[in-house]
Parts: C-alpha cells; structure tokens; sequence
C-alpha cells in the first residue's frame, strides 16, 4: 500500500480524538516501516544526484538496502516491540506497535516482487503475492481503486471524528498525498525523461 494508505488506516484504527499522544503513536508507528525507504531513496534522489530508475530498480533490490528493510518490516522485531510495551503497560507504545504490525499486515499480501522479508531474524523468505497495489500485471488495477476509496471513506470517518480544524487540515493532506501518487512518482521519475 501506499504509505499514506497506511498512515490513515492507522489513524482511523487507532488514534483518538483530544489525545495527541496516542494520535501521534498511530500515525508514527504507521510511518515507521517505509521511513528508512523515504531516507535512503531521497538522499540517493536529492543529495546523490542518482536517477529514479537507478534507485528505484537497483538500490531498492541491494543487499545494503534489504538489510535494513528486514529489521523494519519485520513482524517478529514489531511484536517484540508490541510485547515490551504491553508488558510496561507503555499504551502509546503498544498503539505505535500495532500501527507497524497494521502496517507489515496490509503489505503483506500487496506487493509481488518488491516484498520484504516479513519473518526476519528467523527467516530471509520473502512472499511473493499474486498481488500488487501498484503493478498492473499483478490486478493493481482492482487494488488501487479499492485503496483509493477505502482512503477515502476512512478520512471522511476522520474527518468527523476530529473537529478541529489542525487535524482536519492533517487529514486533508493526507488524503491528497494518498489520493495523487502517480503525479508524485511523475515527478519523481521525470528526470528520466529528460
């Protein structure tokens, strides 16, 4: 899913009107799994000069790349985290916890041949869906949509639920993040076609 997807399904999970903190845990803990691929593809992009496809078709599939997608998309190192902070009673923990299993859950059957290896340290497999959210030879053409209007009723959800006018301002721009991404990667990919 798009990350944007998966910060307002979060939300929608699990953050609460008038408690910031756990609001904030939700949508951080949401974030936090595809956070290492946004820092590394952006320096590579902005800082490295390097091209999209390069990033995109080569870096992502390293071995140094994959080595810090196994720690962060781990369903094992996010339960622990889940454990630790239910065990502490630490409740902004365990919400940020099971925004990153959310996360790991709904990506899981969603991508084809860019998974991750969800079971790491005990395993390096990777599953391999018949599914993608974003690859047409694998039904993305059935998934996006779905995406895009389960986004969509989840930010209106959220829009009624928080009033004020900050957090309908947040959810406003989640929800165009969401909702636009291909003219996001055009951008991004368009110093290709130069």
């Amino acid at each position: 899913m798009n990350t944007p997807a998966h910060v307002i399904f979060a939300t929608a999970a699990f953050a609460r009107p008038f408690d910031r903190k756990r609001t904030f845990a939700a949508m951080a803990g949401a974030l936090a799994p595809d956070l290492s691929l946004y820092l590394m593809a952006a320096t590579s992009l902005y800082i490295l000069g390097l091209s999209p496809n390069y990033v995109f078709n080569t870096l992502y599939f390293s071995d140094a790349w994959q080595q810090v997608f196994k720690v962060d998309n781990s369903f094992l190192v996010w339960g622990a985290g889940f454990a630790l902070a239910w065990w502490y009673q630490a409740r902004n923990g365990m919400v940020f916890a099971a925004s990153g299993l959310m996360h790991l859950a709904l990506d899981f059957p969603l991508h084809h041949d860019d998974g991750r290896p969800h079971f790491w340290p005990i395993s390096d497999w990777v599953f391999q869906s018949p599914v993608s959210y974003w690859d047409r030879a694998h039904h993305a053409t059935i998934v996006g949509p779905i995406e895009m209007a389960l986004s969509a009723l989840f930010c209106v959800i959220l829009m009624l639920r928080f009033t004020s006018l900050r957090s309908r301002l947040l959810i406003g721009a989640l929800a165009i993040l969401q909702l636009f991404p291909v003219f996001i990667w055009m951008f991004i990919f368009a110093s290709d076609a130069v």
